[in-house]
């Protein structure tokens, strides 16, 4: 009697904890996490290529290597791990670059999910009418990512879209992922040494932050429109972003534009089609860089499957999803550290670095930290680009940063980073560029904080008054 009660209060506690959302996911991360290990194991001990040569199929043995494996387990964890693998692709100064390549492949080549799921979210966010104005609607994805995945199709008037629908599920699915890893990130920052500089349970709570806002299309609309309206104001007619179909979009579809061209990595087509890439990254750059010194608000995310050189001979900025917004202290500090970092000025570097984290100066060897910060920046500012390694540049500066105890704040990584995917475009499409110390960039940068600072002086005084 007493073991039927003990494996029946057993049994009903663990169907408890796979109904319950965040206790389900813990069952996953766990079962995932043992089926890869076995299949590495597998794979160290010829087990599996023994298995393979026992039915014959030998020849299709390959080994597993570890960067193949954790893609292929935040494939099966889905969405929000999916995610962090994307942050992994796109951030190849701060992985090694074996991951970078492999987690590549999730940057829009996720699993899709069936057609007909699509046509029924669509159904069921439009409603029977407004699904009625869609057509030809494309069975395969033109891109499968993490939050969604796009399909081409057009509109009965015959206007050429793309309709991009949220993948079933996935609000809660990642509500639940989110605790786990704030749990995760809370154990690491009480057990791995300078954890706080790093502030781990922070980076969880930016990711949640930016992950809400992506899950929700209506936000994105909004951020499509705002970019739009901002180029117009500057006078940038050749830059663009698509023009979302409000009525049409809702929190899990959003019908936009569809964009026709090549992506900014695509250098053979680029260089076949005759395009100056070095103008369209010039141009590029130095919009993406206003928005920043006049708005705060910029394109957060400019991978090379976000940016594209269009037929109309127009640059088009795709998915914000991600963006980044600096309130007007942070602002001033973020376009003071471009130029501190674009002229050398090293000194100047150090103190906004200092300042952006919250250090006190008089706690670090300024002396120090600016000839460590000298020897780290200066070769984006000295060297070739064949003789940059780019995937030590932002690890030497978090070192640096670690070695004199200062936190490297959020903004300072979001904009290093938008910067070296500029600089990297620039090494294949204009290989005589240097994005930061070329004179239009700069100068033009000088400048444009210069007129955004006596507009912002103007604004001040006619409050006052």
């Amino acid at each position: 009697m007493f073991w039927i009660i003990f494996f029946s209060v057993l049994g009903g506690l663990f169907l408890i904890s796979i109904a319950l959302p965040v206790p389900r996911r813990v069952w996953a991360f766990n079962l995932y996490a043992q089926k890869y290990f076995w299949m590495w194991i597998s794979d160290v001990l010829r087990l599996r290529w023994l298995w393979l040569a026992i039915t014959g199929r030998r020849a299709k043995f390959q080994r597993l290597t570890r960067p193949q494996l954790l893609r292929m387990f935040c494939e099966d964890m889905g969405p929000t791990f999916i995610k962090f693998g994307q942050i992994i692709a796109s951030s190849s100064g701060m992985f090694p670059e074996r991951y970078v390549k492999e987690f590549s492949k999730v940057l829009d080549r996720v699993r899709p999910f069936p057609f007909e799921i699509v046509k029924q979210t669509l159904v069921d966010e439009l409603g029977a009418e407004k699904y009625g104005h869609l057509r030809d609607i494309a069975a395969k994805p033109l891109a499968s990512a993490s939050i969604a995945q796009v399909h081409t199709a057009a509109l009965d008037d015959g206007t050429l879209i793309v309709v991009k629908v949220q993948r079933p599920g996935i609000i809660k699915r990642c509500e639940s992922d989110m605790k786990i890893m704030r749990f995760m990130a809370r154990i690491v920052a009480r057990v791995k040494k300078d954890a706080e500089l790093a502030n781990p349970v922070g980076v969880i709570d930016d990711f949640t932050a930016t992950l809400n806002e992506e899950l929700d299309f209506r936000k994105e609309a909004a951020n499509l429109d705002k970019f739009n309206d901002i180029m117009k104001e500057l006078g940038h007619k050749n830059i663009k972003a698509p023009v979302p179909h409000h009525d049409l979009t809702t929190r899990k579809v959003l019908v936009m534009e569809r964009f026709v061209g090549v992506r900014v990595d695509q250098y053979d087509e680029i260089r076949a089609r005759g395009i100056d890439g070095e103008e369209k990254l010039v141009a590029g750059l130095r919009a993406w860089f206003q928005c920043v010194v006049f708005y705060g608000f910029f394109h957060g995310d400019v991978h090379a499957g976000n940016l594209m050189l269009l037929d109309s001979s127009d640059i088009g900025f795709l998915d914000f999803g991600i963006v980044g917004r600096f309130d007007e202290k942070a602002r001033w500090l973020v376009t003071d550290y471009m130029i501190a970092f674009s002229t050398g000025n090293y000194k100047r570097l150090a103190e906004i670095i200092c300042e952006m984290g919250g250090a006190e100066p008089g706690a670090v060897d300024m002396d120090g930290f600016v000839r460590d910060l000298g020897e780290t920046y200066s070769p984006l500012l000295k060297l070739s680009f064949g003789e940059v390694n780019y995937a030590d540049f932002i690890p030497g500066i978090q070192k640096t940063a670690t070695r004199h105890r200062v936190k490297m704040p959020k903004e300072f990584i979001l904009i290093t980073k938008q910067l070296l995917y500029f600089d990297r475009y620039a090494k294949a499409l204009a290989p005589k560029l240097n994005v930061f110390t070329d004179p239009r960039l700069v100068l033009g940068m000088m400048q444009d904080i210069q007129k955004a600072r006596m507009d912002y002086e103007r604004k001040q005084k006619a409050a006052a008054s």
